[in-house]
């Protein structure tokens, strides 16, 4: 049971000043004949670069532990990675996305040698070449070159304790021959992610409160093999399949209810009831991806083909309980059960070709499209069984009452850009492209039961059409100081799951709600950069986001389209559309080695103001309102501008001489923050680790959030007297212990990672 979260996003970003020596550290290599000055991390055109091979610190990482060492980038839960200012960071190998779901990658970046890595890109607002959605940033990984054949690979096994104790494994081997290249992985582990929730909402005069746990208990197993042949001296042909299968049986929300209201007679009473839920569900994902690329010159001129197709299916039995007082004292006595069944099966095919035409004056032109289509399945039914009437009776053997909803989801989208890319010197280049997308989705539902929600989403229709400019320019001053500007438009649309209209018991009287009426909202970036001697960074950040997708928490009694007020007031998070939404922010950072490579430093802190605008009157999947005990409309309002500090710092300390004993030290903090559901308090982490390099082994040991401060809470009061309250801990302070070996030929190259064609649609998957 993957359990809503009911937090916003949180969006990084950074202040800082910070003093350099005079010396500094730089390296020369000789590329092709061509001498070149190396800079650990500079400015490039569009993107951000750093030179893996001239850092001190690449020996004995892994690919995810030198990601956590990049500039710009940060991993608050060593899962995922996220760039400053940016939702969420896509992986990409040699200038190709990586086919892989989510759960895999980490395993994959977490056994990847560091020492394969040539050099790491980070491109905050991506061209229009790259199929990615909304505010999204782009890590490009790029991998040396010049390796022999040969078979290499490595074993990893990592245990850690938090509440409770988890274990994994992956073993990935990489083999090389002549023309032909494999690839392969195997991982998997055990592990119970828990949660703790206080939850609180109501007025002045009612008051509701629920406080528990949450317990989710995972199985995984995942793999991938790619196969890389070269046809000719131009050509390749690659075939890439991944795959990853969750099981989680038993999973359990255990919440203890107290709710506070005046009686009919006008007297203040407190009722207590327990909400135990229980589900079990598996989830499997599969995906394979035809690829073909011919070099076409010297130049660098490529043609690229991509054929792919996708199935995941995800399966869920639910049953949540509302137990009520009995005569002993304890919790006995069932009030009400309701059983769902949560099925959804979504398959996918799509297409892209992307042409690269690179001409002798510098100049570069790209062109290309791709299509989607994927149909998504959602046989949902639920049955709710009332033991007890209005007056307090018992009920004896009850018929469920049905709510059944067949609802189907298909969707094509057929895309296109056009890119310009000219260097007029070498101190000024520019980049000029667009996407043109057209999107045509048809939503329909077949429900027996015949409920005004089911007759007002029978048929849902979207047709539209996108046009999406990109701009850039990087102008270098002179040796010392570097300036860019990058202007770009995205769509970000609907994770399939935020469609399919089915509801997610927290408890009786709160609960998710997925909106089938989600549409596409847009995303407008802005990003003015200034770099002083490949050292030190500002940056300057605008978005503004049109008809946002996240979670509103309407409450109230619900008046129904009949006109009916219910007799309890109820709390529900909706997804869909709210309102418009600024970010602006101004972050200056330092990436710098000190004390002849002792201490690498990279540091960013900043100032980040939100404004909002948004409000909503009626839940969108059933058109109830929300009112309260008089009757009086109800409405959810965030018109609230926020300011707040937010710093990043990722320190390695290098312990001897030998470069085998190494200390991570990181830390972050976020300031309270206005976000959709209210304001954000403030968070923060400090994480410790320690590394040994020995021969081929390592052995780590890192401890996150020591002070245990990584806790989200989201507190809310509306101008009509409703107020909500969320504190959600999901114990994060944890110690973990891995040991990685590395066997045979460490300079095996590497297989052509492929970027796979269903790749934009398996992220809204998630």
């Amino acid at each position: 049971m993957k359990t809503p979260l009911l937090i916003a996003a949180i969006f990084f970003s950074g202040l800082a000043l910070a003093q350099e020596k005079k010396s500094d550290s730089v390296k020369t290599k000789n590329i092709e004949g061509v001498t070149l000055t190396k800079q650990v991390f500079k400015k490039q055109s569009d993107r951000f670069v750093y030179d893996v091979a001239a850092s001190p610190v690449a020996k004995g990482n892994t690919t995810f532990d030198i990601l956590k060492q990049t500039p710009l980038l940060s991993s608050t839960d060593d899962k995922t990675l996220k760039i400053a200012g940016k939702n969420n960071a896509l992986i990409y190998i040699n200038g190709r996305k990586t086919n892989m779901d989510a759960e895999s990658l980490v395993q994959f970046l977490k056994n990847t040698p560091a020492e394969n890595i040539q050099k790491i890109e980070v491109i905050t607002v991506p061209g229009s070449e790259y199929q990615v959605e909304s505010s999204d940033g782009i890590i490009n990984i790029v991998l040396k070159k010049k390796m022999s054949d040969g078979l290499n690979g490595n074993m990893r096994m990592s245990n850690t304790q938090n509440k409770y104790n988890a274990s994994s494994a992956s073993f990935s081997v990489n083999y090389r021959k002549d023309k032909l290249g494999i690839s392969a992985n195997l991982n998997g582990g055990e592990n119970i992610e828990p949660q703790s929730y206080i939850l609180r909402n109501g007025t002045d005069k009612l008051k509701n409160e629920s406080v528990g746990d949450i317990d989710d208990p995972n199985k995984n197993l995942g793999g991938y093999l790619n196969i890389d042949y070269q046809l000719t001296e131009k050509s390749n042909l690659a075939l890439s399949w991944n795959s990853w299968a969750n099981k989680s049986n038993n999973s359990t929300i255990d919440l203890f209810n107290t709710l506070t209201q005046p009686n009919k007679k006008g007297i203040t009473e407190t009722t207590h009831t327990w909400t135990k839920n229980r589900a079990d569900g598996r989830n499997y994902n599969n995906s394979v991806n035809l690829n073909y690329e011919i070099k076409l010159d010297s130049l660098g001129s490529k043609f690229n083909a991509n054929a792919a197709y996708l199935i995941y299916k995800r399966f869920q039995f639910a049953k949540n309980n509302t137990m009520l007082p009995d005569k002993m004292g304890g919790y006995s006595t069932p009030g009400q059960t309701i059983t769902q069944e949560t099925p959804q099966i979504i398959n996918n095919f799509s297409g892209t070709i992307d042409y690269i035409q690179k001409f002798k004056n510098d100049f570069t032109l790209s062109l290309g499209g791709n299509f989607n289509k994927t149909k998504t399945n959602n046989d949902t039914k639920n049955f709710t069984y009332q033991f007890i009437d209005e007056n307090g009776n018992e009920i004896k053997n009850p018929p469920g009452k049905p709510d059944f909803n067949h609802f189907i989801y298909d969707e094509n989208i057929y895309g296109a850009y056009l890119t310009l890319e000219k260097k007029f010197s070498d101190k000024f280049s520019g980049k000029v492209g667009a996407r043109y997308e057209i999107t045509k989705s048809l939503g329909t539902a077949d429900n027996p039961t015949n409920t005004i929600e089911s007759q007002k989403y029978q048929r849902i229709e979207r047709d539209y059409n996108n046009f999406l400019p990109y701009l850039s320019f990087n102008y270098a001053i002179n040796d010392k100081n570097n300036i860019s500007y990058s202007f770009s438009s995205r769509m970000r649309r609907p994770s399939f799951w935020e469609l399919n209209p089915v509801r997610n018991y927290i408890t009786e009287f709160n609960y998710t709600q997925n909106n089938p009426f989600v549409k596409a909202s847009s995303t407008y970036n802005q990003e003015l950069t200034y770099m002083y001697k490949n050292s030190y960074f500002l940056i300057l950040n605008h978005s503004y986001f049109k008809d946002q997708i996240t979670q509103v928490p309407l409450q109230g009694f619900i008046k129904s389209a009949d006109g009916k007020i219910g007799t309890q007031n109820v709390l529900r998070y909706i997804r869909t559309n709210f309102g418009d939404k600024q970010e602006m922010s101004a972050m200056v950072g330092i990436q710098k080695s000190f004390f002849k490579q002792y201490l690498t430093l990279n540091f960013n802190a900043g100032v980040q103001h939100n404004i909002n605008n948004g409000s909503l009157a009626e839940d969108p999947t059933s058109g109830d309102t929300f009112v309260d005990k008089d009757g009086k409309p109800l409405v959810y309002t965030n018109t609230v501008k926020s300011t707040s500090i937010v710093i990043t710092s990722n320190n390695t300390i290098r312990l001897d001489k030998k470069k085998t004993w190494f200390l991570g030290v990181n830390y972050f903090f976020v300031d309270k923050q206005q976000i959709e559901l209210g304001m954000l308090k403030n968070l923060m982490s400090l994480d410790l680790s320690i590394k040994k390099n020995w021969n081929d082994w390592t052995f780590a040991l890192n401890v996150n959030d020591v002070l245990r401060t990584n806790i989200v809470e989201i507190e809310d009061y509306q101008p009509n007297g409703n107020y909500n309250y969320i504190r959600n801990d999901q114990y994060r302070r944890g110690m973990t212990l891995s040991i990685t070996y590395n066997f045979g030929n460490q300079k095996v190259k590497k297989i052509r990672d492929i970027e796979g064609a269903s790749d934009a649609i398996k992220s809204r998957t998630r």
